[in-house]
């Protein structure tokens, strides 16, 4: 029960009208730390609940009487827009019984609307690094007197190359109190070197590490033979698959307009989104697909974090990532909050290596599938097979040797992939992961 810890009477009610009742494990191991003023590195599956973990100790810490704004009390650094208006929306569902306000400062946006925001000091302030920074550069705020510190997706923010830009802001500011920060993955080096700069004996919380990534939500491989072969595939499982909502991630924005040109072309309501659109069309797709106006979102890795949509139920790697980090992000947008997922992911010859690193990273294996009808001549790299046929041949000069007959080699079967309709099946292949062999793709 939230009741249990020390949150100031108007967050409980806040939390009461929200039907808020049991925290999760994330909120139950940080919010206690939290409220006592540690630093915190917490590391969360996606959908486990971190925002409230950080948010409602931090309104905690700011709760008190209506005063004048003369300062920036504290700053929540994130990577991404769509993340920093997801959180600007928890952030003011917790304090709605508060006299706390909070504002955003994001990319995409008006600059002199935003430097006006900054000149009614709002308590709280949300922002990407890049953005901020530029106001910071104009002379538009101080950050000398922030409290509290939060860093959410740190290690998205150091992906996207604001390492020094998140430095600089944590620079100034100087008299923090608290720094809290959270992620998804642990990251790497760079992720250790900032833990070290910017928290100060810190507690360091691991919660769902990624070898027990949502066990709600089924990973299934389905291999391929070009990207041509992918969109059929794709058309199919959108239509045969029962889902609400749906995501298919790309890893460039020129795949993602063109998957969606034939997915409206073929009568899905889709939209589109990546990092080329401007601020209006993100929110437009992100707010149809809320709303249901739009059931697939076809996205690149901007859509990867922040984006929390009731009712996706499916995830379709059209492209592999090409990390296990972001691969945990992108299917993180299913199977949130104990809630049933699938997500698909879509093997080329050429994305054999990577869906393998990654299924070492999570220790896991992912379900081999076929779709009868649209099985294709790909099936993995060549020498995963060798072994089985070597295995079959040895059998075959055995009991030829039984009968006195001769051993007749069997016929190679036709590229072109077989069967007629019927429902999906699984296939769950071979034992190890033996190096690619570099083979001529089929033509696109």
């Amino acid at each position: 029960m939230f009741s249990q810890f020390a949150l100031h009477e108007r967050l409980l009610k806040a939390l009461a009208e929200l039907k808020f009742v049991e925290p999760t494990p994330v909120q139950a191991a940080a919010i206690p730390p939290a409220l006592e003023g540690c630093d915190l590195r917490v590391i969360a599956q996606t959908g486990s609940g971190k925002t409230a973990a950080f948010v409602l100790p931090l309104l905690n810490r700011l709760i008190g009487d209506a005063q004048p704004r003369v300062s920036i009390r504290a700053l929540i650094l994130l990577p991404t827009r769509e993340l920093a208006q997801q959180i600007l929306k928890e952030v003011e569902r917790f304090s709605q019984f508060t006299f706390i306000k909070s504002g955003l400062v994001t990319g995409g946006e008006n600059f002199k609307v935003q430097a006006a925001l900054l000149r009614k000091v709002p308590d709280i302030l949300i922002a990407t690094p890049g953005r901020l920074l530029e106001h910071l550069n104009a002379g538009h705020l101080e950050l000398k007197d922030v409290e509290v510190l939060v860093l959410d997706e740190a290690d998205r923010m150091l992906d996207m190359g604001f390492a020094e830009d998140v430095e600089r802001l944590v620079e100034e500011c100087l008299n923090r109190r608290q720094t809290l920060l959270f992620s998804a993955t642990t990251g790497g080096a760079g992720m250790r070197e900032m833990v070290a700069k910017v928290l100060h004996e810190p507690q360091h919380l691991m919660l769902n590490p990624v070898s027990e990534l949502s066990e709600t939500t089924r990973q299934q491989i389905i291999t391929a033979d070009d990207p041509a072969h992918k969109e059929r595939l794709v058309h199919w499982l959108l239509e045969n698959e029962t889902y609400r909502k749906a995501i298919v991630f790309t890893n460039t924005r020129a795949q993602a307009d063109l998957l969606y040109g034939h997915l409206v072309a073929a009568g899905h309501k889709a939209f589109v989104l990546h990092g080329e659109k401007d601020q209006k069309e993100r929110k437009l797709a992100i707010e149809r697909l809320k709303q249901g106006g739009a059931r697939v979102l076809v996205a690149t890795d901007v859509a990867a974090r922040g984006l929390d949509v009731e009712g996706l139920d499916l995830v379709i790697n059209f492209d592999m990532p090409h990390s296990g980090d972001e691969y945990v992000h992108r299917i993180g947008r299913t199977g949130r909050a104990g809630a049933e997922g699938l997500a698909i992911s879509l093997i080329c010859h050429n994305d054999w290596n990577l869906m393998s690193s990654i299924e070492r990273y999570l220790k896991q294996r992912f379900e081999r599938r076929v779709i009868t009808g649209l099985k294709g001549s790909y099936q993995g790299p060549k020498n995963l097979k060798a072994s089985g046929k070597a295995a079959g041949t040895k059998k075959k000069k055995t009991e030829s040797k039984k009968t006195g007959a001769k051993a007749v080699p069997k016929r190679k079967p036709s590229s072109a992939g077989g069967g007629q309709g019927g429902k999906p099946s699984s296939v769950v292949s071979q034992d190890g992961m033996a190096p690619l062999r570099r083979r001529k793709p089929a033509a696109d």
